[in-house]
């Protein structure tokens, strides 16, 4: 680390950092990944956000065994979607957390969990910065619709649930979520796994999406900023980012749910956030699908869980070098 954080963040001139805590694991179907936000912090995350200068508090939505009982209640489905009573709650939880810290001037740092909790994270920082963008870190899309789920996870909606898609399917427990997120608001960076329905959705919705090819293509920096640009038009929005490690290749995040192939290299994945942070815009964040016990060996959690952490650190202006030391920053 170099010391206190060496990036303006406009929002945010108090440098104040609440750290929301999403222990959940009822978007999908394996338990673990409810310790995610336990293991980011025992790994020492708010003590190196105070390391950069931020003033940290720590808010719980829940604790992660409040939900034990409905997690295993097989009766919590609608068609086949699983567990949406739980999930709705959940989430609803996330969303007050989320909004209330947003009220009081703080960024939003908050800790999964598995990806539904981002039905309440971006329904938050939207009811509270409307014309912010959305950038979504991730392998998969996370799009798909109520009807158009083949798993029944929630986990692979969140997205379409904050846009209202295929409204007349979503669950009564979900009918609280503001339809804030609207298309030309979010940009994907990561993607290598999308379901035919979803290519179909982000065709037609015209959703700005950067697959692993667009980054091997034009390279990291050009990927980030086609996608800030993509939801910060003006150049002055509030800017969220929802980072799923996933997107991350498995060599450096072996311990998630749904790993694939091919992804960000470590360096990738890091220089991310670190050009969002650049910007000064940006006023949100999460870190969610850190499942410590899919570990196979002795290092892949500790390896996952750092790199989270890292991920944390950068968006909060960790850099390589002092400011002082870098090349006058683009207009982005």
């Amino acid at each position: 680390m170099t010391g206190l954080a060496q990036v303006d963040y406009k929002f945010f001139p108090n440098k104040e950092v609440g750290i929301v805590l999403a222990p959940f694991s009822g978007g999908q179907a394996k338990f673990g990944v409810e310790d995610g936000p336990k293991y980011l912090l025992h790994a020492g995350m708010e003590r190196d956000l105070t390391t950069l200068g931020w003033k940290c508090s720590i808010v719980e939505s829940f604790k992660a065994d409040e939900y034990d009982n409905m997690r295993r209640d097989r009766k919590d489905v609608q068609g086949k979607l699983r567990f949406p009573k739980l999930v709705g709650c959940a989430t609803e939880r996330v969303y007050k957390s989320v909004k209330s810290v947003a009220e009081q001037g703080r960024f939003l740092l908050t800790l999964g969990g598995d990806h539904s909790i981002a039905i309440g994270t971006v329904a938050g920082v939207l009811s509270h910065y409307p014309n912010a963008g959305l950038i979504w870190v991730d392998a998969h899309s996370d799009i798909n619709t109520m009807t158009g789920t083949e798993s029944g996870h929630l986990h692979g909606c969140p997205v379409s649930v904050l846009m209202g898609l295929d409204k007349e399917n979503i669950p009564d427990s979900l009918k609280w979520v503001p339809h804030l997120l609207k298309p030309h608001k979010i940009a994907y960076i990561g993607l290598r796994e999308v379901d035919e329905d979803e290519k179909r959705i982000l065709a037609e919705l015209n959703i700005a999406a950067f697959s692993m090819h667009h980054v091997d293509r034009y390279g990291i920096n050009a990927v980030v900023e086609m996608a800030i640009k993509a939801v910060s038009p003006n150049g002055d929005e509030p800017i969220m980012v929802s980072y799923d490690v996933d997107a991350i290749d498995p060599v450096y995040t072996p311990a998630t749910g749904t790993p694939v192939r091919g992804g960000l290299s470590f360096r990738e994945g890091l220089f991310l956030t670190e050009r969002i942070a650049e910007t000064g815009r940006l006023v949100a964040l999460d870190v969610v699908e850190c499942n410590p016990h899919l570990a196979t060996g002795p290092d892949q959690a500790h390896n996952t869980i750092q790199l989270g952490c890292s991920i944390a650190r950068c968006a909060l202006g960790d850099t390589l070098l002092h400011r002082k030391s870098l090349p006058p920053k683009s207009n982005l």
